[in-house]
């Protein structure tokens, strides 16, 4: 068995750094990866050295976060040690590995692994220490479960990803029999905490529409790359410390194609009642309007930009007859056993608004057989007649044409984000600003010197 030495500035009374992100992994399994209850990276030393997975002549610095501290602190380590050691990979460089890591404590665990606060093990600055999030996976045991399919899958995508709002990789490295992962830290928990704390347990009309958008930016890049979330629910969006989201969990994901595709918003394969407002119309007919009609020279560009056209990159033709997600949150064809494809995310972005704005879910019943029971057959229902405002007459419009049974007809299985975009819900939203736009909750944010733990302490059990 391993022993995991604490650090030593880190205590007991660490929950003012964590708190939230520990509730956040609150409702995901804890049977997986009970082999690793302890773990020592100083045991670990006496480990022969595994083959890097990451050298810092290749290490790709994403462009959205490359000039960030956290970034920063691990091209420094990655560089220093290249210089110093090395391990003569396939790719002539060295890497990081366990041995440039402190765990601080557990704040998740998954079906397929357990996630860890650390940090870089040699920084200076106490005050300037830069957190992540590690997942570590026991490959002994996915082999048991039969899941390491799954634990690829997401390694994999995690590797494609570069956007806002998903998880940035910093490192992976394996240890022993355990495979590892650093990523970003979310020290602002997941909206399903955060919605808990809002009066009456739902955030308003206008948070809601921004957490949605910001989802629904995320799964339109998803989709570009070809990968079916297939997971969504207020505990996979994660907050971060500015208060925008970041979406995470990515094992039970569908990896395809998709093909992109430029076309006329008139091709609609069913009519559209957001298309045809003339503020909607007003806000996409210039697909480039965050940029200035100045910057398009040739008359052909100007004459293409004038047009009421669209950007689809949609996985339309990914299929797949796995039962994956959340009971609450499955789509009908996925409840009724039937093959399903990218129209599941769509589903699951409507369950996910109903959520937002009424506090609780649309289908839920008294076991889990009851909520799938009422995904497929029940009509849907709102919590009152008639709605209190225009804004929230347009938000029950979107999550009715989501929450279409039918995936055919369902909003978005055609064209996506694309078309979700244009939708008067959305009225007023710039997409392409929105991460510069204020979220409606900026988590406080903790100093996380030795003053907010403990004094030094000895080796502890997270169990």
């Amino acid at each position: 068995m391993l022993e995991f030495p604490k650090d030593q500035s880190e205590g007991s009374g660490e929950e003012a750094v964590s708190e939230a992100v520990n509730s956040s992994q609150s409702s995901m399994s804890s049977d997986s990866c009970t082999s690793f209850c302890r773990l020592s990276f100083d045991a670990l030393e006496l480990l022969p050295p595994s083959r890097p997975l990451y050298s810092p002549e290749n290490m790709i610095l994403k462009p959205h976060r490359s000039s960030e501290s956290s970034w920063q602190a691990i091209r420094t380590v990655a560089l220093k040690r290249s210089s110093s050691e090395g391990y003569g990979g396939v790719d002539g460089g060295s890497s990081l590995s366990f041995r440039d890591f402190s765990l601080v404590r557990q704040i998740g665990s998954g079906d397929i692994g357990k996630v860890y606060l650390c940090r870089l093990r040699n920084e200076d600055e106490e005050e300037g220490r830069c957190y992540y999030a590690m997942k570590v996976v026991d490959r002994e045991v996915l082999a048991l479960k039969k899941k390491i399919e799954r634990a690829a899958t997401e390694k994999k995508i995690l590797n494609m990803l570069d956007h806002p709002f998903l998880p940035s990789l910093y490192a992976q490295f394996e240890a022993s029999h355990f495979s590892c992962v650093v990523m970003e830290y979310c020290s602002g928990g997941d909206l399903h905490s955060l919605r808990h704390k809002q009066p009456r347990k739902r955030f308003s009309l206008c948070a809601a529409r921004f957490y949605a958008a910001e989802v629904l930016v995320a799964l339109e890049y998803l989709h570009m790359l070809g990968i079916i979330y297939r997971d969504l629910k207020p505990e996979n969006v994660l907050v971060r410390s500015d208060g925008h989201i970041m979406l995470t969990d990515f094992d039970l994901s569908l990896c395809s194609d998709a093909i992109p595709a430029v076309q006329s918003q008139s091709l609609s394969s069913s009519p559209d009642p957001a298309s045809s407002s003339p503020a909607v119309q007003r806000s996409s007919s210039h697909p480039f309007s965050c940029l200035p009609s100045q910057l398009f020279r040739s008359k052909k560009i100007q004459s293409f930009s004038a047009t009421n056209r669209l950007f689809v990159a949609e996985p339309v033709t990914a299929r797949s007859c796995s039962f994956v997600g959340t009971h609450e949150y499955v789509a009908p064809e996925v409840a009724s056993g039937n093959s399903h494809g990218n129209a599941v995310d769509w589903w699951a972005l409507g369950i996910f608004i109903y959520e937002m704005v009424y506090g609780c879910t649309p289908f839920a019943g008294v076991t889990n057989e009851a909520t799938l029971r009422n995904i497929v057959k029940k009509p849907l229902q709102f919590p009152t007649v008639s709605p209190i405002s225009s804004r929230e007459t347009q938000a029950r419009d979107l999550i009715s044409r989501l929450l279409d049974k039918d995936p055919e007809n369902r909003f978005g299985s055609k064209r996506g984000a694309a078309d979700i975009k244009t939708h008067p819900f959305f009225n007023g939203l710039n997409f392409a600003l929105i991460r510069s736009a204020t979220p409606p909750v900026i988590p406080r944010q903790t100093t996380t010197s030795s003053r907010y733990f403990g004094g030094p302490t000895s080796t502890f059990d997270f169990f």
